[in-house]
């Protein structure tokens, strides 16, 4: 994951979804686009770089799997965080199962599944 990327299709989609700016497909756009993109698990990104529908498109999704994800991630990490407090750690595990079952974004799977793995030898 590359946090810098990631801010700038966040600022991006901000000013272009938002805020009306149009959306201007330079080549440093267009490599954005594709490595965020393919971080975040979108396959088709190249052939939606075709057409400003579909890049547009592809801005709008992009910046929804990152912050949904982040959401979702954050939500249950606090929950999780939670639930091991109180020795409760069936349902602490069961946080991360629930993100494991819908998230799509591979970081944010790895952070899952690694909170997931340091619970193996909690009761």
């Amino acid at each position: 994951m590359s946090d810098q990327d990631w801010r700038a299709t966040q600022a991006l989609a901000r000013r272009v979804l938002r805020e009306g700016a149009p959306l201007v497909l330079t080549e440093d756009v267009r490599a954005l686009l594709l490595r965020t993109a393919r971080e975040v698990a979108i396959t088709d990104a190249v052939e939606a770089l075709r057409t400003e529908a579909g890049a547009l498109a592809l801005l709008a999704e992009a910046s929804r799997r990152i912050t949904d994800g982040s959401n979702r991630l954050m939500d249950a990490l606090h929950r999780m965080y939670r639930h091991q407090r109180a020795g409760n750690y069936d349902d602490a595990r069961q946080e991360m199962r629930d993100v494991l079952a819908v998230e799509v974004v591979p970081y944010y799977r790895e952070t899952a599944q690694g909170q997931l793995d340091d619970m193996a030898d909690e009761p």
